[in-house]
């Protein structure tokens, strides 16, 4: 044992070789011992004596370290035998800081967790139970998460479409199995027509056959502009419609009934404008025949070709009306040849499509249009279930004193009857009263194929083609209006930072270096229908040249009076314009917009409002300075004056410049600078005035970058 440390260390390298030899190591012991001994100085076996020692700190001897000691190798930290050679780790695995690769082993349960949490689900359509039952939720989870989530109403036992059950298991984080790829390839096309219960906003179920009952046809007049449409339905309905249109055009979708032979008829009369071709649109799928007025004397012209890709899109049947017959200037022949272009074939050329020749201002060919338009309808056997639910299609929504909110709407099939609760769109309420389409009688229900007025909005105002749905109660109905709003607000945040991250990618790849402008408006209509027309339209219109470019951004577009509110978003952004279509401004609004200096438009025809938006953007484009203009002088040589800064060497071509006047420097199409005249000198003298031909130097207040060529225009006010 180790002496080298007197009584406590001879104790304690006794006890350690001792106690391990003792263990049955006595070998390992006894070197351990060793070790102790070269640590206090003793020799390298042992058994050796200990050398000269001195006094230890603990108070025994200190042993002395040798050089043989520092050149020995020191015991290494790791634990292990200290063997070499092929039998040295025989008998354990020698341990390791890196860390291991796992990415397989997460792979595997990441797969099996898949697997665990993949669904098959069947071919056709689904009802909420079972999908429960196939998710292992329970029904009303189901129906709460279509309802806050998808903003879609359904019930336990209504059927849901494949895309909707698709949506709701990937919303309960489970996964759809590959087992329907056949399905969706082959049904691809018959979804692209199907509307689905995300695009309806509820659950569409089948009525049974027994319970079906004919109903009345639906009819949408169609055409270009000035074409004779409204004249048209006039001249059936016997009342004069278009002598109240400003302009002589139809702006506004409307929804008129006929009585004929016993039997009524549903006539929707659509815009011809351009600017209108959502409203076309709408009118052509809530449809079931289309009446195509074409002039005889005008032909097929770009919104005869639009309206039939409208009908031919909803899949709808077309009559065709050629109108003002009466005239001298008629030509059916050619009209009937135009249309062949587009594959309509009347019967007389072999074809399949019912037309008649009428004079809506002779009132001729009437009754033969209405009988066609009833043969058609009898060939499509036009059915509905009248016990049910009502729902319908906003066609129009306004707001009226007095009343609110006023939607019309078409009741597809059940009935709407007062005191029901409601959801269209984003809004909801309960029906206060109905409206018939004379806009005078009161009804207390409106069955299928039936336009009425709704009265009775809670907050806001539909849009024009939103689905009115009967709710169970009305806070159903307020909840469901809040959860699609909410999708409504995901939404448009995701396309604005899309919009965004789009144009950031633009400027950063180089293709994006024109600078962009933008005239912000506020569009007030009185119906809905006509502020999105008209929003859409002045959206569209883009102006550019090679430095610049030109859009609208509507701010607000709503329908009612313009109120202070409005006018205080318009005052935020300058120039900002508000167009008033069809409507009017409170005295308040009216007082704000004179103190703060926003201009307001009103306008009754929608040519004259796009109209003037452009002439807007266009001062947008190439700003003018204020005042009148008087002349130019093109820069022929630049001149460093000491003290003064770059001068212009200039010629006036025309008219003339004046000290102090409002001047526009431009280098080609680029505008530079808007500034005025410092100083204007003639040789060396100072003055006021330069006229055409003569020669000159002018000065610009904190302007100096001249080039020859440039362009210096001078405007006074």
């Amino acid at each position: 044992g180790g002496r080298g440390r007197g009584g406590r260390g001879e104790g304690r390298g006794e006890g350690r070789g001792e106690g391990r030899g003792g263990r049955g190591r006595g070998g390992r012991g006894e070197d351990r011992g060793a070790g102790g001994e070269s640590r206090f100085g003793g020799s390298d076996g042992g058994t050796s004596s200990a050398p000269d020692t001195t006094r230890s700190r603990r108070g025994g001897p200190k042993a002395s370290k040798t050089r043989s000691q520092y050149d020995k190798k020191r015991t290494p930290l790791r634990v292990g035998n200290n063997r070499r050679g092929p039998g040295g780790g025989a008998g354990r695995r020698r341990g390791t800081l890196k860390k291991k690769d796992r990415s397989r082993e997460k792979e595997a349960r990441a797969e099996r967790a898949i697997v665990r949490n993949t669904v098959s689900l069947p071919d056709g359509p689904m009802s909420v139970g079972a999908l429960a039952d196939l998710l292992d939720e329970k029904p009303i989870a189901i129906i709460k998460f279509l309802m806050t989530d998808l903003g879609v109403m359904a019930a336990i036992t209504q059927n849901l479409d494949h895309d909707t059950c698709v949506a709701v298991v990937e919303g309960f984080g489970k996964y759809v199995g590959d087992e329907d790829d056949d399905y969706l390839d082959d049904d691809d096309e018959d979804e692209d027509e199907d509307d689905t219960a995300l695009d309806l906003g509820f659950a569409w179920d089948e009525d049974e056959e027994e319970d079906l009952v004919p109903r009345d046809p639906v009819v949408t007049i169609m055409g270009h502009v000035d074409h004779g449409k409204t004249s048209l339905l006039d001249a059936i309905r016997n009342t004069r419609v278009v002598s109240g249109e400003a302009g002589g055009i139809t702006q506004h979708i409307g929804a008129y009934q006929v009585k004929h032979q016993d039997s009524s008829i549903t006539f929707i009369d659509t815009p011809g404008h351009a600017a209108f071709s959502d409203m076309r649109a709408r009118g052509a799928n809530i449809t079931d025949i289309v009446i195509l007025v074409v002039a005889a004397d005008d032909g097929v012209k770009q919104q005869t070709s639009d309206s039939i890709a409208c009908a031919r899109q909803a899949g709808v049947p077309i009559v065709v009306a050629i109108n003002k017959c009466d005239l001298d200037t008629a030509d059916v022949a050619r009209v009937k040849s135009d249309l062949t272009s587009y594959d309509v074939l009347t019967e007389d050329l072999g074809g399949d499509v019912l037309f008649s020749e009428v004079s809506a201002k002779e009132g001729t060919g009437l009754d033969e249009l209405l009988s066609k338009v009833m043969l058609q309808a009898e060939i499509q056997d036009l059915k509905a279930n009248p016990d049910r639910d009502a729902q319908g299609t906003v066609i129009e929504a306004r707001v009226e004193r007095g009343l609110g909110t006023v939607a019309t709407a078409l009741i597809s099939r059940g009935t709407l009857k007062v005191g029901d609760s409601f959801v269209a769109g984003e809004t909801s309420g309960r029906v206060r009263a109905l409206i018939a389409s004379d806009g005078k009688t009161r009804m207390k229900e409106a069955g299928p194929s039936t336009p009425v007025g709704i009265v009775g909005f809670g907050e806001g105002v539909p849009c024009a083609g939103d689905m009115v749905v009967v709710a169970e109660d009305e806070q159903t109905a307020r909840e469901l209006a809040a959860a699609r709003q909410r999708i409504a607000r995901e939404k448009l945040s995701s396309s604005y930072q899309s919009g965004l991250m789009d144009s950031v990618a633009a400027v950063f790849s180089g293709t994006g270096q024109k600078e962009r402008r933008e005239m912000c408006v506020v569009v007030k209509a009185d119906v809905q229908g006509s502020a999105e027309a008209l929003s859409r339209a002045l959206t569209d219109l883009v102006l550019e040249n090679d430095e610049v470019i030109v859009n609208v951004k509507v701010l607000v577009s709503d329908v009612g009076d313009i109120t202070k509110t409005d006018v205080a978003i318009a005052s935020v952004t300058p120039d900002t314009v508000i167009l008033a279509f069809n409507c009017a401004a409170t005295m308040a609004a009216m007082e704000d917009a004179r103190v703060l200096n926003v201009p307001i438009g009103y306008y009754d025809i929608v040519y004259d409002a796009i109209e003037s938006v452009e002439s807007r953007m266009q001062e947008v484009l190439s700003p003018t300075p204020e005042g009148e203009y008087v002349g130019a002088a093109i820069v022929q040589e630049v001149f460093n004056i000491g003290g003064t800064g770059n001068i212009a060497g200039s010629k006036c071509q025309d008219g003339f410049l004046k000290k102090g006047s409002n001047v526009r420097v431009m280098r080609g199409d680029k505008i530079l600078v808007e500034s005025k005249i410092r100083t204007l000198r003639n040789f060396k003298a100072e003055v006021d005035q330069i006229s055409a031909g003569d020669e000159c130097g002018i000065g610009l207040t904190d302007y100096e970058d001249f080039q020859v060529g440039d362009i210096i225009e001078s405007y006074v006010e």
